[in-house]
């Protein structure tokens, strides 16, 4: 005969897995705003770009962002704007 599953177990197990994630993206997402110096921005600045970029709906400003994001990330400047229109 099977064992029945204990589907509160699971579901408890899943709840604090999805905390942990959850809480590691809030820690990563404040290293990410030191580590990219926009820890020196006032709030107001740094949530009016954000917004701008969730805002944006040109593929190809969010292609350049993407690609200067990936190129921090690879070590790469993140400091130069590209041509692309990576400051517009």
């Amino acid at each position: 005969m099977r064992k029945p599953r204990d589907f509160d177990a699971e579901l408890k197990s899943l709840e604090d897995k999805a905390k942990t994630l959850k809480d590691r993206k809030v820690r990563q997402l404040g290293e990410l705003v030191i580590a990219t110096g926009a820890d020196a921005l006032d709030i107001d600045t740094l949530a009016g770009g954000l917004l701008d970029l969730a805002d944006a709906g040109n593929a190809a400003r969010k292609e350049a962002w993407r690609k200067r994001g990936s190129g921090f990330f690879r070590g790469g400047s993140s400091s130069s704007a590209s041509s692309t229109g990576g400051d517009q």
